[in-house]
């Protein structure tokens, strides 16, 4: 029997042998990588659904709790404004045309690129293909070890993406909020693609359909077919996508876009804007359009509209009143069915972290950000690292917001606002 058993060690020893020889091949050790990390996502989120984490804000707290906060480096001075009531609210429109759109435009010229086999790639890969119109002759890869050093960073913010094009192009961008189906149309018309943030419900690392933030570029459009042409990075070159669709899901996120362009079609490209040429009227726009979907929608767009609403006002520096549509979309929020919850919200847009913290209520930063960063199975979301640090820093705790700021580079080396604050606080990166 001692030979048995011999045999069975030797046999399973060997077994072990080989398996840690081919872990040694790269592409075997990836995927052998990816499957371990899927598993331990599902196992993480069975434990812990993130979609049945609900953030409570208290507004009742008393602001200026601890210590009085210093401006961090780099944004906007405390609000003194009163909060804004809510106008009237006249849609937001886009000036007529002097001479009708065409009834179809297919813009050529978009070298596609693709999102697969690298982590969280969307935003490379769609600011590539934008690029690429202009002539740009990168890959997605060349955006990728700029705009997110640190491989699994869960999301690219617009404002990264347009610091890439001015820092390392020739080209010029400009991002706007508030935009609407015909200014796309009418921009694909004179000749430019549109970069636009939305959200989608699609298949995570967990196999869930859940609700996520997704770029895309659109190329075309077709006023017959009611459909917009884009270049979807997650699914395919020249995807179809309803003008219905689109709207919807562009809702999410502000109706946010972006527009790269040479320095000689400035003018032309102000021209079309109109009244988007102006970023503040932009934000007003914006503003106008959430406030009045505020009261004609139901469900997740009522969310997105609370929320909406919000993110104009910290652009137009009324931080008191953002909080407070912050707080009726967070109460909005809690009422949604868990399945549709799009809980990945405070990753993407990070509005609530300006406006509670401008507002004096540090303790509803602190919370905020600590739920978003434990509902994550990897906590790889640098903003809110740093939004934490701003919010204990001013609540007196300088071990506990230096532990967080470094922790904001551990997840994104040299990013500017965390370095910015470490120097504020007299120490050294």
């Amino acid at each position: 029997m001692k030979w048995i058993l011999r045999i069975l060690l030797l046999g399973m020893g060997l077994l072990l042998l080989a398996a840690g020889l081919v872990l040694l091949v790269p592409p075997v050790r990836e995927r052998a990588a990816w499957h371990i990390n899927s598993w331990y996502i599902q196992l993480r989120y069975a434990l812990r659904p993130p979609e049945q984490v609900v953030f409570v804000p208290d507004p009742t707290r008393p602001v200026l709790e601890t210590v009085q906060a210093s401006t961090p480096t780099g944004l906007p001075p405390a609000a003194t404004l009163t909060p804004t009531p809510a106008p009237d609210a006249p849609t937001a429109t886009v000036a007529p045309s002097p001479t009708p759109l065409p009834a179809a435009v297919s813009l050529k010229g978009v070298r596609y690129m693709d999102q697969h086999g690298l982590f969280n790639y969307c935003a490379p890969a769609n600011l590539g293909m934008a690029l690429s119109y202009w002539g740009w002759s990168g890959t997605r890869i060349d955006v990728g070890k700029a705009v997110k050093p640190f491989e699994k960073d869960k999301n690219v913010m617009p404002y990264e993406l347009a610091d890439f094009v001015a820092e390392q192009t020739d080209l010029l961008v400009l991002q706007r909020s508030g935009g609407n189906l015909e200014l796309i149309k009418k921009l694909i018309a004179a000749g430019f693609p549109v970069l636009v943030e939305k959200g989608a419900y699609l298949e995570d690392l967990t196999g869930k359909i859940s609700w996520m933030g997704h770029y895309t570029v659109v190329t075309g459009y077709d006023d017959t077919a009611k459909q917009f042409t884009t270049q979807d990075s997650f699914y395919q070159a020249d995807y179809l996508v309803s003008y219905a669709t689109l709207e919807s899901n562009w809702r999410a996120f502000n109706n946010l876009f972006l527009v790269i362009y040479p320095r000689e079609k400035e003018t032309q490209l102000m021209q079309v804007l109109g009244l988007y040429a102006d970023e503040t009227n932009a934000f007003n726009l914006a503003l106008e359009e959430a406030t009045r979907a505020t009261t004609l929608t139901a469900g997740n767009d009522q969310f997105f509209a609370w929320y909406n609403r919000g993110t104009s006002l910290v652009s137009l520096q009324d931080y008191r009143g953002a909080a407070e549509a912050y707080d009726q979309a967070f109460q909005l929020y809690a009422q949604l069915p868990a399945d549709k919850r799009p809980w990945r919200m405070v990753w993407y847009q990070t509005g609530p972290y300006f406006a509670y913290f401008f507002a004096g209520r540090y303790t509803d930063v602190e919370r905020l950000a600590t739920q978003t960063i434990e509902a994550a199975s990897e906590p790889y979301i640098e903003e809110s690292w740093l939004w934490r640090a701003r919010a204990r820093r001013a609540l007196g705790d300088q071990e506990g917001a230096l532990a967080d700021l470094r922790k904001s580079l551990d997840y994104h080396p040299d990013f500017a606002p965390s370095l910015a604050e470490l120097t504020s606080m007299g120490v050294a990166p």
